[in-house]
């Protein structure tokens, strides 16, 4: 396992692999497989993504601890700009499918449905992550605060799980499940209050 995960091509690989959830969106809108709402489709698809991948991008450090795979580390960064692009299609969706970017409909929107803005908040958190991703704004910013910084996405994603919650009307499966996954992992972080993050 060591060598797999040191492997250089197996970054690469990662990074293909989470395109698929988006590549089998795109088939199946070219094959008319998006149902009878291909808005709805597309707008569920890529908010589960955006939570999967912000589960996936927590779940990192706890796995690198129990697997005692100190280089799982290498994939972090790119996970969680994956679910920051999920997040992206997810509001762009709304935004422009749905809304045509007509300010009145949206702010209609925001004003009637709550979820809404549950999960504005939940993006606009992994907005700053997103933009301070890289190895020079943690060298500007200094290794603590960046840490700091980055304990938004614990934030953003219980928006995101509030999001899902409110959304639904009767199914609330998911969104359970997704909160707590999210419980889990805020408790190892609790039993261990000595993360390592190296990049």
């Amino acid at each position: 396992m060591p060598s797999l995960i040191k492997s250089r091509w197996l970054k690469p690989l990662v990074f293909l692999a989470c395109l698929v959830p988006l590549a089998l969106l795109v088939e199946r809108g070219l094959h008319n497989g998006l149902g009878a709402n291909p808005i709805e489709r597309i707008t569920h698809a890529t908010g589960d993504w955006t939570m999967r991948f912000l589960l996936i991008t927590l779940s990192v450090t706890p796995l690198r601890r129990i697997l005692r795979q100190p280089d799982l580390i290498r994939f972090r960064r790119m996970l969680g700009l994956f679910a920051f692009f999920y997040g992206f299609l997810h509001l762009m969706t709304w935004l422009w499918l749905d809304k045509f970017f007509d300010p009145h409909e949206m702010w209609a929107d925001l004003v009637k449905r709550r979820f809404i803005t549950a999960g504005m908040t939940g993006f606009a958190l992994m907005l700053p992550l997103a933009v301070t991703s890289t190895r020079g704004w943690i060298r500007r910013m200094g290794g603590r605060n960046w840490q700091r910084l980055h304990r938004l996405i614990y934030f953003s994603a219980a928006a995101g799980v509030v999001h899902y919650y409110w959304l639904v009307k009767s199914d609330i499966r998911l969104p359970v499940l997704y909160g707590a996954i999210l419980a889990v992992l805020l408790l190892l972080r609790w039993a261990n209050r000595r993360p390592v993050y190296n990049r």
